[in-house]
């Protein structure tokens, strides 16, 4: 069990932290190119090869290795050296939660993909991101500097107020999947419903035969088609939490220089940079669990994988090709929410720090409290139909 618990552990740090922050680098640079008709970074090379670019993510580790490591004078040293590390290690264990696959057994043994899998586990990740939320604002206070209190005054009053939304806006997706743990979520969107079903028992209408297959067509079972608003809430409040633009009015270049890191240099700014990074990961896997199936294969569940290819090749073989299958469904899925953020952050110009909040107080809140008044009633209406 602890052998498992560690090789999933050192696994998820080789994806999330080896692979896909410094990958992450590389698409911002180039997917930003590619919207804005530009050839992207082409300049890091080894024997006059780019490699289309990749090669920036390890000059941008070895630059940040050998630059200086600046403390300014009269800054509190304890606490300016512990902030990155406050902000980077939150955003880097959110991930023991999240499910990259589901459970499967071969004979005595079972498998679970993933670290912790816990009965509260979505409260962990808002639990662990609060904890996020220390780290730019002692990187501003400890700084010394006009600017970074700035900066941290700005990330406390946006990251706190966030959270209240973040928090209600899920309370829809508790209510229908009737569970916290993310594995349940996922493992709940791994079937199909009747599109309009619930008009049929909302209204007690019955759809004309004559409809055809659209009486018939039948959808997987995700959050995204249940909860529609709570994904856009979600996704907006969860982004203004990792405070990514168009949300980064914290670190405001063009207003307070570089607000709460403005005095960091060398790999301490290198671990808010990450952060933010691995942040883009974290809620990426976050929205894939919660709102797109998971693992789950669209029409294709576990069983039916399993039943399919063992047929031919052995229930053994089966599950261990629908354990990959459904790695890879994850991973696609989490890739298409990664681009969907950068197409945000280079689409969206910055929001004015008064709109951010307006945002949230006077339009996200009252949405997302709506939503749980609204889908209270239907789930209701639906019982009572039934």
């Amino acid at each position: 069990m602890v052998v498992a618990v560690f090789v999933k552990t050192a696994f998820i740090l080789f994806v999330v932290i080896g692979v896909l922050a410094p990958i992450i680098t590389w698409v911002e640079r180039k997917q930003s190119a590619l919207m804005q008709n530009r050839i992207g970074a082409n300049r890091a090379s080894v024997a006059g090869m780019t490699f289309i670019g990749l090669l920036h993510p390890a000059a941008d580790v070895i630059k940040l290795l050998v630059k200086e490591d600046v403390v300014p004078a009269g800054a509190n040293r304890v606490l300016h050296l512990l902030a990155p590390v406050m902000a980077a290690v939150p955003a880097i264990i959110a991930f023991a939660v999240i499910p990259f696959g589901g459970s499967y057994h071969f004979g005595e043994t079972t498998i679970e993909l993933v670290v912790a899998n816990l009965d509260w586990g979505l409260l962990y990740i808002f639990a662990i991101g609060s904890l996020a939320a220390y780290g730019p604002i002692l990187a501003g206070w400890a700084s010394n500097s006009g600017w970074s209190f700035l900066g941290s005054l700005r990330a406390s009053a946006q990251m706190l107020s966030y959270e209240v939304t973040l928090g209600f806006s899920v309370v829809g997706v508790f209510m229908v999947f009737q569970t916290l743990r993310l594995t349940d979520m996922a493992i709940a969107q791994d079937t199909t419903f009747r599109a309009f079903a619930f008009v049929e028992g909302l209204f007690g209408l019955t759809l004309p035969a004559s409809l055809g297959w659209i009486s018939a067509l039948r959808l997987p079972n995700w959050g995204i088609f249940l909860q529609p608003l709570a994904f856009v809430l979600f996704l907006t409040a969860i982004m203004a939490e990792n405070k990514r633009p168009p949300f980064d009015t914290p670190e405001g270049e063009s207003e307070i220089v570089a607000g709460y890191h403005t005095e960091y240099s060398g790999m301490r700014f290198g671990l808010f940079y990450m952060s933010e990074f691995i942040g883009v990961v974290v809620i990426a896997g976050l929205i894939t669990t919660i709102f797109f199936g998971g693992w789950s294969v669209p029409y294709l569940s576990q069983e039916m994988i399993i039943a399919g290819v063992g047929h031919f090749f052995g229930v053994g073989f089966a599950t261990g090709f629908c354990m990959l299958v459904h790695f890879v469904s994850f991973m696609l899925k989490l890739a298409a929410m990664i681009w969907l953020q950068m197409a945000l952050r280079w689409t969206l110009p910055r929001f004015r720090y008064d709109q951010v909040m307006n945002l949230c107080w006077k339009i996200l809140l009252p949405l997302s409290l709506a939503n749980i008044l609204v889908t209270g009633a239907v789930i209701l209406a639906l019982e009572g139909a039934a």
